[in-house]
């Protein structure tokens, strides 16, 4: 559904894209902070479409406790976003999501050029942004996609959420993302974007990791 909160507006940072460069933790954009994280979720084909189905209806941010709403497709039919190899290469994509699809409560999946309201609480401070999905892969072995801030939030930048089944048959989920402050407090004590991101992160692998979901 449309809402009148949408505005048809370009992300707000310039290096879109720059979370599957390979280079991006010693040469992040200017001014901004990387960050980088890695967790193993299993091994075998049904850990791995099991963890890309999760992955895809948003779940690394819901069950991390934010609110996803207002999930508007993009506006221009067939657009296919932005998609990048695993050494940050720009190529034509092999496979992605063209039709929209949706999970069991009505929501749309991720598609690349959709745009979305994220909102809830951080470290006691409030989360409002309105992000666009750069990207969004579906391949054989890859699955996964990157969020950039259109506005509203509290740092501008981009993380990519991606789901890998190596060849030594094991699953691995890896969070990359790069920051900017834009909020006065975030400018103030820039610190407090690490904390945010590490908490981040944190939630991420608790909404993504069998061992949290179904704890021994």
């Amino acid at each position: 559904m449309r809402r009148a909160s949408f505005r048809d507006e370009t992300v707000d940072y310039a290096a879109v894209g720059a979370t599957q460069a390979s280079d991006l933790m010693q040469y992040p954009p200017h001014g901004a902070r990387p960050a980088e994280e890695s967790w193993r979720l299993g091994s075998g084909e049904e850990r791995f479409r099991t963890a890309g189905e999760s992955l895809l209806s948003w779940q690394a941010l819901k069950a991390g406790g934010l609110t996803v709403a207002e999930v508007r497709p993009a506006s221009a039919p067939g657009y296919s976003g932005v998609s990048f190899d695993e050494e940050g290469r720009p190529i034509v994509p092999p496979s992605l999501m063209a039709e929209q699809r949706f999970d069991a409560e009505g929501t749309p999946l991720v598609s690349a050029g959709s745009t979305v309201r994220v909102h809830g609480r951080l470290g006691g401070l409030k989360v409002d942004a309105e992000l666009r999905v750069i990207f969004a892969v579906e391949e054989a072995k890859r699955i996964g996609f990157a969020l950039g801030t259109v506005g509203d939030s509290v740092v501008s930048g981009e993380e990519s959420f991606m789901i890998t089944w190596l060849p030594n048959d094991e699953v691995w989920f890896t969070v990359r993302a790069f920051d900017t402050p834009v909020a006065w407090l975030y400018r103030l004590v820039p610190r407090l974007v690490q904390r945010r991101r590490r908490e981040l992160f944190t939630r991420y692998l608790r909404a993504m990791s069998p061992l949290w979901v179904s704890p021994a």
